[in-house]
């Protein structure tokens, strides 16, 4: 039961998700992708005029069982398996967050940037209006999400994915060194 329980290595479960690529793709002829599964959603329960919208997406349902699993799991997990203790996070992250003025690692996630409170504020309702389309777009205009791109695009060979990923973690740096200390 212990296997189950316990975080597997990033040697064990990377590996498993990087076979499942190759997986779909020979055995069903399918790319791995979270981000089109909206596309699909919208396609399904939108009834409107949108070309963008106007293709038969239930050749693409088995998406939306993918997905409907990857939150059925994440519930499952919570229930059968929930979290005890804090996570770990390392002495260098926590002095970087408390210089930031977050002292509270009392939960699973600091509280004084993850609460309801923060979120209903207006600086929280900016950070989610702002960041949720900033993410869309970026995902829309990329033609792909960052794990689509890292886990499908590359393993394709695909050179768009390789750019796009050099791309994300460049924003990354940049969001996490030079904005985010002036957001909190």
């Amino acid at each position: 039961m212990e296997i189950i329980t316990e975080p597997w290595p990033w040697y064990v479960s990377g590996v498993m998700i990087g076979l499942m690529v190759p997986l779909l793709l020979i055995a069903a002829n399918k790319q791995f992708g979270i981000s089109s599964s909206l596309k699909h959603i919208c396609a399904a329960c939108v009834p409107s005029n949108i070309s963008f919208f106007k293709y038969n997406w239930k050749e693409e349902s088995w998406n939306l069982f993918f997905v409907a699993g990857i939150v059925l799991g994440g519930v499952l997990a919570q229930i059968i398996f929930p979290a005890e203790g804090l996570v770990e996070l390392s002495r260098q992250t926590i002095d970087d967050l408390k210089a930031l003025g977050i002292s509270d690692f009392s939960g699973i996630l600091p509280a004084q940037i993850f609460s309801w409170s923060n979120a209903f504020s207006v600086q929280g309702i900016l950070f989610l209006v702002i960041g949720g389309f900033l993410v869309g777009f970026g995902t829309r205009y990329a033609g792909g999400c960052t794990s689509g791109h890292a886990i499908m695009g590359l393993s394709n060979l695909q050179k768009a994915s390789l750019f796009a990923v050099i791309g994300f973690f460049i924003g990354g740096l940049m969001m996490t060194y030079l904005f985010l200390p002036y957001l909190i």
